[in-house]
């Protein structure tokens, strides 16, 4: 828009009185036509006159006897021909008129709106509607802008095998690097950070596994309730197992000795038999696709309500091997702390049975974090399972896939196509697209509700849990320690990666890795270096 005092934006009192004498002129006439016509021979005299008149002040002869040609020429046809120029006249005034109602109308669609005299009305003035199909300037989207880094060589790594990737730009949700990251695939370990989130949300970050003991339906029995708290030692108070603030046997068997002490009716008889109840988890406690190595090579032991120490050989070691009844063993640490003649067999609590002693687990809160930063896959599959056991689904492998997709329900993201075999990644018909990764690392980054204590327990890059050890982001992928937040996965087949980057330009990315099939080890290495390509490029990351 112009500023010029003469814009007729800025004068719209000119278009009204032009639009006000137009239609004066659609009122005419024929008569006034003829009228008009005499005008108009007035109008050109006048015009030779002024034309004679300014040639004159100019000096210039010739333009003076020019002009006065022109007047008596004028005047001269006018008299010959008197009708012919009546009717011309006429038509002329005619074409003067729709000319000026055009200009008019167009004046007044550029003008602002006019002020209105007291007691008139104001017409209204249309609004002008943008046609859908030719959109106003300045509306069109905005190009993504043209991106230069590259990782096309790295991500051809034949070390990744079967490589899938998503890489997002956590501040504006653009996906800056894709392969195949709508594809569900098995995820490893990675699975963990569904687990835990699908905790949060069903379970809350303050709840804990409570194991008790109740009095039995004979006299002379105690019965040990499993509550699922796997972390629960039999190593003696004062000393930390794996699970770093555990519950200890040993103050659960005070607790029951003394209750059991001051009740009358027990008087002077001992406690002399001991069921075992671990109905609170069903059975199978072997999800089918697992391999039972891993039973012995310590990394996962039959999944059970009631066992003590992961069911690990030595309490204090995150890998360790495990035994196939972690019910019997658990069972026979709490005899031995009872102490005397106790008999151990199985069964369940009667119904409405006596209290006489609980101990609690750590809070989810924390168990999230002991399970994400060394991968503990007990603790996961204890998580998951108690998620279904509170939300109804049931107390089985089966339940887990509604009661975790359930779980996850409260974050917004698109589900589909997730599988969900157990709770800690193990089996290879867990199914998860890495774009959900990426997108549920976005609010885990922004700490959106409880999952801040996620992000917590995320192992850092050269710092902490599985990404400090000495095969992790070493070399020149060094330059992204502690940088790098990630849950790390390894399964026979496959490793995977996925977390948040703080990039070198300050931009956070989530992302996730996955490098499947025939794989070795050092698919670990060539992760690494792909991610901390990624952490180079920052938000400059190509797709190309």
């Amino acid at each position: 828009m112009h500023d010029s005092d003469d814009s007729p934006r800025n004068h719209p009192e000119r278009d009204v009185d032009g639009a006000d004498k137009i239609d004066g002129a659609d009122n005419t006439d024929a008569s006034n036509a003829v009228d008009s016509a005499d005008n108009v021979a007035a109008t050109d005299e006048a015009a030779t006159d002024e034309a004679a008149t300014d040639a004159a002040e100019t000096g210039s002869a010739a333009s003076v006897a020019s002009a006065s040609g022109a007047k008596t020429g004028i005047a001269s046809f006018f008299s010959r021909h008197r009708t012919a120029s009546l009717v011309t006249a006429g038509a002329l005034v005619f074409a003067l008129a729709g000319t000026g109602a055009v200009v008019a109308g167009a004046s007044a669609a550029n003008t602002e709106a006019p002020l209105v005299a007291a007691g008139d009305t104001a017409t209204p003035t249309p609004t002008e509607t943008a046609d859908p199909a030719r959109p106003l300037p300045g509306t069109d989207t905005a190009a993504s802008r043209l991106r230069t880094c590259s990782v096309a060589g790295l991500a051809s790594d034949i070390r990744l095998g079967s490589f899938q990737a998503q890489v997002v730009n956590a501040n504006t949700g653009e996906v800056l690097f894709d392969r195949g990251g709508t594809t569900p695939s098995r995820t490893a370990s990675v699975l963990k950070v569904l687990t835990s989130a699908a905790a949060l949300s069903v379970l809350g970050p303050d709840h804990r596994a409570t194991t008790t003991v109740v009095k039995g339906a004979e006299p002379g029995s105690v019965v040990l309730v499993g509550g699922g708290d796997i972390t629960l030692t039999r190593l003696p108070t004062g000393e930390e197992s794996a699970y770093a603030g555990a519950a200890h046997l040993d103050t659960l068997a005070i607790q029951t000795i003394a209750a059991w002490n001051a009740d009358p009716a027990n008087a002077g008889d001992p406690i002399t038999k001991l069921v075992l109840d671990s109905s609170l988890f069903g059975d199978p406690a072997w999800e089918s696709s697992w391999d039972t190595k891993e039973l012995y090579d310590g990394y996962m032991p039959p999944i059970t309500a009631l066992q003590v120490d992961g069911d690990r050989d030595s309490p204090a070691r995150n890998t360790s091997s495990r035994s196939d009844d972690p019910i019997g063993r658990a069972g026979d640490a709490f005899a031995d702390e009872l102490g005397g003649d106790v008999t151990v067999t199985r069964g369940t609590a009667p119904a409405g049975a006596e209290t006489l002693a609980a101990v609690q687990s750590q809070p989810v809160s924390t168990l999230i974090k002991q399970s994400l930063i060394v991968s503990d896959n007990a603790l996961a599959e204890m998580l998951a399972r108690l998620v279904a056991v509170k939300s109804g689904a049931g107390n089985t492998f089966a339940a887990l896939q509604q009661s975790t997709i359930a779980g996850l329900a409260p974050y917004g993201i698109d589900t589909t196509g997730i599988v969900i075999a157990d709770g800690s990644g193990l089996s290879d018909n867990n199914a998860v697209p890495p774009s959900y990764l990426t997108q549920l690392f976005i609010k885990i980054n922004a700490r959106e509700g409880d999952l801040g204590v996620i992000f917590d327990g995320l192992p850092v890059a050269g710092e902490t849990g599985s990404l400090s050890y000495s095969d992790r982001f070493s070399g020149s992928s060094s330059v992204a320690d502690g940088s790098v937040f990630a849950k790390t996965g390894w399964i026979d087949t496959g490793y995977t990666l996925a977390g948040i980057i703080n990039a070198a330009d300050g931009t956070p990315l989530t992302f996730a890795v996955y490098a499947l099939g025939d794989v070795s080890d050092n698919a670990k290495v060539a992760i690494d270096t792909i991610t901390a390509g990624f952490y180079n490029c920052g938000d400059n990351l190509s797709n190309n």
